[in-house]
């Protein structure tokens, strides 16, 4: 895999001979390119073609109302991802590239879609590999509600393990939310222990037989759908560390509250997959879908104060 990097003319001229889809492409092993524009060229016809392709299109310093997928001055760390995990990166990218121009319930399916083609790819299986073989015993309850009459407190409850979401943790998350639902009382979503929550349990990762068998428990059994309906009413408080699921449900709600020692990370293109838990829906809409896939790409881990300047966080506490 490379990376192709022409300049507008070279970008044009391709355009105008007809052969980009021939050219570029994760399947043609360049699966991102920079364009370098001129002063003042923002490139939005480049932009535009591009965006019918499979792959990631950047333009250092073009304006963020250019359709490119990423403008960002350096590069370099995103296109590490890219190269890191090419079929998830490019993937996720042309799955936020729907963000906003759909509605929120369509969104999570596209992304549930995408998600299961991924597990079945070959960089997914890669980490699988690498990962080792991971079992857990543990049959203690994973989420406790309570409510004082006026306010709803859903706490997730796997403390020991900084709330990873495990399939029984989703069960009686829905659950939660099912009875939620029913009324219109506020509602607190936070998390026992050290943590919010620290993303998927990994030991359970591939653990579903075909990848189709997993979109459709994803589309009946995934906790997003659950908390979209409610999330005007609900208000996220977090702290430790909130990884992967643990950001994009939390985005999803509508009031983020953070402590100032809480740390943000979204992994999943670096696992050869993309967010599955909503975040290719909630986590654009605070904050953009080329500051998403960025940081999806670099893999980087922020602090309360960056979420809060980005949009992901609104509150410190």
């Amino acid at each position: 895999m490379r990376i192709a990097r022409w300049s507008a003319d070279e970008a044009r001229a391709a355009m105008a001979g007809g052969s980009l889809d021939q050219q570029l492409g994760a399947a043609h092993g360049v699966p991102a390119i920079v364009v370098e524009l001129p002063d003042g060229d923002a490139g939005a016809d480049i932009a535009t073609a591009l965006a019918t392709l499979p792959v990631i299109a950047i333009a250092p310093g073009a304006p963020n109302d250019a359709p490119w997928d990423l403008t960002v001055d350096d590069p370099d760390p995103a296109l590490e991802g890219v190269l890191a995990a090419p079929l998830a990166a490019v993937t996720t990218a042309q799955v936020l590239r729907r963000a906003g121009r759909t509605d929120a319930a369509d969104g999570l399916l596209v992304e549930s879609l995408a998600y299961a083609t991924l597990q079945a790819g070959p960089e997914f299986a890669t980490w699988l590999d690498g990962r080792g073989r991971r079992v857990r015993s543990d049959d203690s309850p994973r989420v406790r509600i309570e409510s004082d009459g006026d306010t709803t407190v859903i706490t997730l409850t796997r403390a020991k393990l900084r709330n990873m979401i495990d399939v029984r943790m989703r069960t009686e998350l829905v659950d939660a939310l099912r009875v939620t639902a029913l009324h219109d009382h506020p509602v607190v979503l936070t998390g026992d222990g050290p943590a919010f929550c620290a993303g998927g349990d990994l030991a359970e990762f591939g653990s579903v037989a075909d990848p189709a068998t997993a979109h459709q428990i994803r589309s009946s059994a995934n906790v997003a759908p659950w908390l979209l309906p409610i999330a005007g009413r609900v208000t996220a408080h977090l702290h430790g560390a909130c990884v992967g699921a643990g950001v994009e449900l939390a985005a999803l709600c509508g009031t983020v509250v953070a402590d100032e020692g809480t740390r943000f990370r979204l992994p999943e293109t670096r696992m050869g997959l993309m967010p599955g838990a909503g975040g290719t829906v909630s986590i654009p809409a605070r904050i953009g879908r080329a500051r998403t896939l960025e940081w999806l790409l670099t893999g980087e881990e922020i602090d309360a104060h960056t979420a809060a300047s980005w949009g992901l966080v609104d509150h410190l506490r």
